[in-house]
């Protein structure tokens, strides 16, 4: 059976006056993510788990900060363009396991949402897509509510 793991990482700096966009979901806040696109750091990391698993290079490979046509693009629609690229290299994804890091605001309320969100831009089911909430404790520029991160592990498996 040939099956691919790919691992994906992002973190955003918190700033006034843009939107918290988390994994499609606008999360009510004061504050947003800074960021060439949307700064949907849980996109970005799914994003680069598919592309990591596909030995396809990063987001900013294909996406780069240098070309206006991504000044605050939708990060949804990256991922949608990157699960084609899935597609076209035979493969289907069996799931998703992810973790956002964040201080503030609690994701919890809208963790169902970000899964029911994420798993529609793929074609999956939801029972197959895992969005997890944590803090760090006060510790680091996460934990002193200055950034948001996310993780995401991804498993592929050819169809």
């Amino acid at each position: 059976m040939d099956i691919r793991q790919g691992i994906g990482y992002d973190l955003h700096r918190i700033v006034e006056g843009r939107p918290l966009i988390i994994g499609g979901i606008r999360i009510p806040s004061s504050f947003g993510l800074l960021g060439h696109s949307d700064a949907d750091v849980l996109a970005h990391a799914i994003t680069d788990a598919l592309l990591g698993a596909l030995a396809l290079g990063d987001i900013g490979g294909h996406f780069p900060d240098s070309d206006p046509a991504y000044k605050n693009a939708d990060s949804m629609l990256l991922l949608s363009k990157v699960f084609q690229m899935v597609q076209a290299k035979g493969y289907m994804i069996s799931n998703i396991d992810s973790v956002i890091i964040a201080e503030k605001p609690k994701m919890a309320p809208y963790i169902d949402e970000i899964v029911n969100s994420i798993s529609g831009a793929l074609n999956m089911d939801s029972s197959r897509v895992s969005v997890k909430a944590k803090t760090n404790e006060g510790v680091d520029s996460i934990g002193e509510g200055l950034a948001i991160a996310a993780w995401a592990n991804v498993l592929l498996v050819a169809e």
